[in-house]
């Protein structure tokens, strides 16, 4: 009964949600699906009789968030270039049985932004994970709840849903995006639950705002606060953030050609300069026709790496089978590798262009022979392919306001 109540605030026009106050309607459990509720608690005005523990869960959430839950932002159905629609469905890692949902990313986003998440309400998914620079840190190493810095560079998020290989962080040790979601949140250094209390201790922290028990209610039909759901929650916000406006996809979708999607690749592109252009060649072009053969692991028009990558050959040995994110954005960031060892995108190309090395996970693709490629590439040549990367950046989601923080600070 109370579940198909809470359902109901899913409709268009209808946002009520009984909350908080349960046990003073002879309620007990608030999880309980067997707990009486009042009569005809569903109604689009509070009762005047009862305005305490009947609110709407817009009424509640707008005191703490920028979120109207009768107009929720759009990021179930992008608007997608052709390119987009026709090519990526393949490698798209969202689960069949639960697509990008509305109001569940609406929730993902307040989780993304909010440092009562931390152990100190300090550090949120977003203190490392920054709009403005692509979704990067703008630090080579991430600083958690207590001072102490991550192990790794924060990995950009844009088409994060793109990476068929579907496992997650640098050395992939998440089985999916949702399986990543809630692992900083734990981490001893980053948020810090995993020392102090565990997930049980998170969540009754969260049961205590106000906002959560009524987005969690809109969101899943009842106010159960899980670990299942804030995964979900934050993987289908994660996956919202899809990049398809930087200047390369919109000089890309004047020459693309459905059914001719290779082809489309090596034309010129409108608007971009010499250096440019020839960082497009370059790019798009396999070692046998004169390129450096980088789209071969990071795949236009996502520019996420191929689910079957390997590494890259940064130190001589190498054991791990490090992943990278999508390109998209690149040039936002301002550190690179797992490691954030690289500070430029000219000092990344001269990487691949003479300084990698051999080791049992390095990618074949990045092999001649038994020895590490070595493209011997020109200084021109290095630095169109810096230029053709800065192309890639998409100002659009790096300010769109359905991807910002929703607190009222």
């Amino acid at each position: 009964m109370r579940n198909s109540i809470i359902r109901q605030m899913r409709k268009p026009g209808v946002v009520t949600l009984v909350l908080l106050s349960l046990a003073a309607c002879g309620g007990g459990d608030s999880n309980s699906a067997n707990s009486p509720v009042t009569a005809n608690p569903v109604t689009t005005t509070p009762p005047a009789t009862d305005p305490v523990t009947t609110q709407t869960a817009n009424e509640i959430v707008q005191r703490f968030l920028q979120v109207d839950l009768d107009e929720l932002d759009n990021y179930a159905n992008p608007a997608l270039p052709a390119y987009y629609h026709d090519t990526v469905a393949a490698i798209d890692n969202t689960p069949n049985n639960d697509p990008v949902d509305d109001a569940i990313a609406t929730l993902g986003r307040v989780l993304f932004y909010d440092t009562s998440l931390s152990v100190n309400d300090t550090i949120s998914c977003a203190s490392c994970h920054q709009q403005s620079v692509g979704f990067d840190d703008d630090e080579r190493l991430s600083t958690g709840f207590a001072g102490g810095q991550t192990p790794a560079h924060a990995m950009r998020l844009a088409n994060l849903r793109y990476f068929e290989g579907e496992d997650m962080f640098w050395d992939r040790r998440a089985a999916s995006v949702e399986d990543q979601a809630t692992l900083p949140i734990l981490d001893p250094v980053e948020m810090g639950w995993q020392d102090n209390g565990g997930f049980s201790a998170l969540v009754t922290k969260m049961e205590s705002l106000e906002y959560y028990p009524a987005l969690f209610g809109f969101a899943f039909g009842d106010e159960a606060i899980t670990q299942d759901r804030m995964e979900r929650a934050l993987a289908h916000f994660q996956r919202a953030m899809i990049s398809s406006d930087s200047r390369w996809d919109r000089a890309y979708a004047q020459v693309f050609a459905p059914g001719a999607p290779n082809r489309a690749l090596n034309e010129a592109l409108p608007a971009f300069s010499a250096s440019e252009q020839r960082g497009r060649e370059l790019f798009m072009s396999n070692l046998n026709n004169g390129g450096a053969g980088c789209a071969r692991c990071h795949r236009p028009p996502t520019y996420a790496l191929d689910g079957n990558s390997r590494s890259n050959g940064l130190d001589a040995g190498e054991t791990t089978i490090f992943k990278s994110p999508s390109l998209k954005s690149v040039g936002r960031s301002q550190f690179f590798m797992h490691d954030g060892r690289f500070e430029s995108l000219l000092q990344v190309v001269e990487h691949y262009d003479s300084g990698i090395q051999n080791g049992p996970a390095l990618d074949n693709r990045l092999r001649d022979g038994n020895q590490p490629l070595r493209l011997n590439l020109s200084a021109d040549d290095r630095q169109a392919l810096v230029d053709f990367m800065l192309a890639l950046s998409d100002e659009t989601l790096e300010s769109d306001t359905k991807f910002s923080d929703p607190f009222i600070r």
